[in-house]
């Protein structure tokens, strides 16, 4: 045992002898790890004009401007679990099996019902993708993710080593999938199919069909699906929600869900996963690999957990259709004050909270890409858009809508602005051709510069 014992701590005093400076360096995770949309903002240059204030129609929080707020029930949900002392220790990592069983309830419909143990309750939905592309994927495979799409995937798998390959939406079809393409990203490495529905940042929201065709080709290649549903039943007039896993008697899903969103407190942290096991397929090491995974952050917020029953049950309706309301106003008008602007293609979105717009960049020469486009906008009109690059996706760009509504017909009055003060038109337009564009620009400048003033 002498031996044993001296001959371990000759190695060890070998080890740190190898240490001459203080010079520690980070891991492989945290070097891999970088979100794009923080990288691409970091890398421009914006200087707002000092004489008109900001307007900042880049941030994906709904309750940053004061307009959206949670309902007195939801607040009172919250202000009961604290008072009533029970929640203030830890729960078992997966979450207090009282609160599991009201998710579970609550997400569940005919085709998809779920019972406790198919909840692990998360902080926030972005624990919970983080949990299902690590349980699923590892080192050197690659998970599909949608293009445009939200960076947060890549940022999740690539710094773990997980490759992420994409499929293209289509924005001539209402950003619907291109199936074709999508199936020809699968190899043999494939781990999973990232789906986000309703989307961030397009605002789609794909029908039953549609889905279900989606279902075939992860069926036929027996890959998984990874369902991003934050933004469930945030939906316009019209459309209609579908969860996935209601579509399905084959494919085994992992939905990511949570009160983000359309309760309006995003950072209130608090997220789920809901395992729907096909045939077992996931059963037992992908049930047992997120409990233990879950066991990383010892749970989700237990005076959460303790609101989770009053909050998903007696929420009124009312505050729903409400708050989509006032979304679905601002998409109409914004969709209304930008598509008669040369040079803008704005894509009506169907739900969610975003729109993309599509720039064409031949008609603004001075400007190289979308970047430029973007930071040239805040300089001169105060108004920040995310750049399409953020979302892979080059020449367009991305609107908040949860906006108040003044501000947002502040922003698209100085929108015209901008692309009165910058569009160029094709030179191959006949002169009576142009003069009417023109015009049409004109009085469309006009318009909106009447409905800004009061």
């Amino acid at each position: 045992m002498r031996a044993v014992s001296s001959r371990c701590f000759s190695l060890a005093s070998v080890t740190m002898k190898s240490r001459r400076s203080w010079s520690v360096t980070a891991s492989d995770l945290a070097r891999n790890t970088f979100n794009p949309i923080r990288t691409v903002v970091e890398s421009m240059k914006l200087t707002p004009n000092p004489e008109k204030p900001m307007i900042a129609l880049s941030i994906g929080d709904p309750t940053i401007f004061g307009n959206l707020c949670p309902s007195e029930e939801i607040v009172e949900a919250v202000v009961e679990s604290v008072r009533s002392m029970k929640y203030n220790g830890y729960a078992p990592s997966t979450g207090y099996e009282e609160s599991r069983k009201v998710v579970a309830s609550y997400v569940s419909v005919p085709g998809a019902t779920v019972e406790a143990k198919d909840i692990i309750l998360c902080s926030g939905c972005s624990c919970a993708l983080d949990l299902c592309i690590s349980v699923l994927a590892n080192p050197g495979q690659n998970i599909l993710v949608p293009r445009p799409g939200f960076p947060l995937y890549r940022t999740l798998a690539e710094g773990l080593g997980i490759r992420t390959k994409f499929y293209d939406l289509k924005p001539e079809h209402g950003w619907e999938v291109d199936l074709e393409q999508l199936e020809a990203q699968i190899d043999d490495q494939t781990a999973a199919i990232v789906l986000n529905n309703p989307s961030n940042p397009c605002g789609s929201v794909f029908n039953r069909e549609h889905l279900s065709a989606i279902l075939q080709v992860a069926a036929r290649n027996f890959v998984p699906i990874i369902a991003d549903e934050i933004y469930d039943y945030f939906v316009f007039p019209g459309h209609e929600f579908h969860p996935l896993a209601s579509l399905t008697n084959e494919v085994p899903i992992l939905t990511c869900g949570g009160l983000t969103k359309r309760y309006l407190i995003p950072g209130w942290r608090m997220g789920w996963i809901v395992v729907h096991d096909r045939n077992e397929a996931l059963a037992p090491e992908v049930r047992k690999g997120l409990q233990s995974l879950s066991q990383r952050i010892i749970g989700s917020s237990t005076v959460l957990q303790g609101a989770l029953n009053r909050i998903l049950t007696q929420t009124p309706t009312e505050f729903f259709q409400s708050t989509i309301a006032q979304v679905y106003d601002n998409a109409q008008l914004a969709h209304q004050l930008l598509s008669g602007l040369p040079g803008m293609r704005p894509i009506m979105p169907s739900g969610a909270m975003y729109m993309m717009v599509g720039v064409d960049m031949a008609n603004f020469p001075e400007f190289e890409n979308d970047l430029q486009f973007v930071e040239r906008m805040v300089t001169e009109e105060s108004v920040f858009c995310l750049p399409g690059r953020c979302f892979d996706y080059p020449n367009y760009f991305r609107i908040v809508l949860t906006v108040p509504e003044l501000q947002l017909r502040e922003a698209c009055h100085r929108i015209s602005q901008f692309c009165t003060a910058h569009y160029v038109a094709p030179i191959n337009l006949g002169k009576e051709e142009a003069m009417s564009d023109s015009h049409i620009h004109h009085e469309l400048h006009n318009g909106i510069a009447t409905v800004i003033e009061p």
